[in-house]
């Protein structure tokens, strides 16, 4: 458009009573931009393969890409911490979990309040661990793995993903249920924790189905903490005599906003993800790496999220005295 129409252009729409820029840029409609999906976690865990399905899927439901900004470190805090501190548009998400967000409140000070920063968009689903070995480790069962802890206090290495986080939640509760000590490593994340076992650095780790299927026959899984088996040939906690440890095990994949975000987008994310549970190819792609999908709605899930508040507190509790 040349200098004098435009000014016409300015000059008609002035005319006939028209907001400039009104036409050319009505309100914004949500999302009009890529979304960004911080997960506190590191590379290669169970948390970064769900990501990497529900990336691929999720923008046919909301519109956008759905960007993964991987941000480990402090069992978590680090990545929730600038979540929180985000600007409550509808453009930051926190794909975390239920160790981070509910329990760790009750054994360190946080930059945050888990309850009062964020509101629950959806659980994705849910996650059964499992203790792994390496595939030429001595240990051939769970009862083998104890047996030498008892005989070596402390001299068997557990790998984790960080301090009271998804897979040292698990692990410390078996060893507890147990009764043996071993020596407890902290990692930035489930697949940094992977690595460390593959590597030799640690005796064994606490992982997900996602992350023992992509190593393929590099690892040998020896029990499953959970009412169900996931892997056929795999005992579960209870199967293998210890039928407490389940209740506290399981993992809740939870995709979380920052308070204060605008009720319609909050809505269209609660709507884009439950569409994105029932596709196809997201039921596929879950179903390959072993995952479930079970999902559960924003406002079930705070129910749920609510009752582990009080049960994070005890086993905490229970986990320290």
């Amino acid at each position: 458009m040349s200098h004098v129409s435009r000014r016409i252009f300015v000059a008609a729409a002035a005319a006939a009573g028209v907001a400039l820029g009104s036409a050319a840029a009505p309100a914004e409609d949500y999302p009009a931009k890529p979304i960004t999906m911080i997960i506190p976690l590191g590379a290669g865990g169970s948390h970064d393969l769900n990501a990497r399905v529900m990336t691929s899927v999720l923008p046919t439901y909301l519109g956008e890409p759905v960007v993964v900004q991987l941000m480990p470190g402090a069992s978590g805090r680090i990545g929730t911490a600038a979540a929180a501190k985000s600007k409550p548009d509808g453009y930051t998400l926190l794909f975390t979990h239920n160790f981070i967000d509910e329990l760790q409140q009750y054994v360190t000070k946080l930059p945050y309040d888990p309850n009062k920063d964020f509101v629950v968009v959806a659980r994705t689903n849910y996650a059964p661990p499992s203790v792994v070995v390496r595939s030429d480790s001595p240990y051939k069962t769970l009862k083998d793995l104890l047996d030498a802890a008892k005989k070596n206090p402390g001299k068997i290495k557990f790998g984790h993903s960080g301090n009271w986080g998804a897979t040292m939640v698990p692990g410390a509760a078996l060893l507890q249920a147990a009764g043996v000590k071993m020596t407890l490593v902290p990692y930035k994340g489930g697949g940094p924790a992977m690595r460390g076992l593959l590597s030799g650095d640690v005796d064994f780790t606490v992982a997900f189905p996602s992350v023992i299927t992509s190593q393929g026959d590099k690892v040998r899984t020896l029990v499953t903490l959970a009412d169900k088996r996931v892997f056929k040939d795999v005992p579960t906690s209870g199967e293998a005599g210890y039928p407490n440890v389940a209740s506290i095990a399981t993992m809740q994949r939870i995709v979380l906003a920052p308070a204060g975000i605008p009720a319609d987008r909050l809505a269209k994310l609660r709507a884009g993800f439950a569409k994105m549970s029932k596709d196809k190819t997201y039921m596929k792609l879950l179903k390959k790496l072993d995952e479930n999908d079970e999902f559960m709605s924003g406002d079930q899930y705070q129910t749920m999220r609510e009752k582990q508040d009080k049960s994070y507190a005890a086993l905490v509790k229970a986990l320290t005295k």
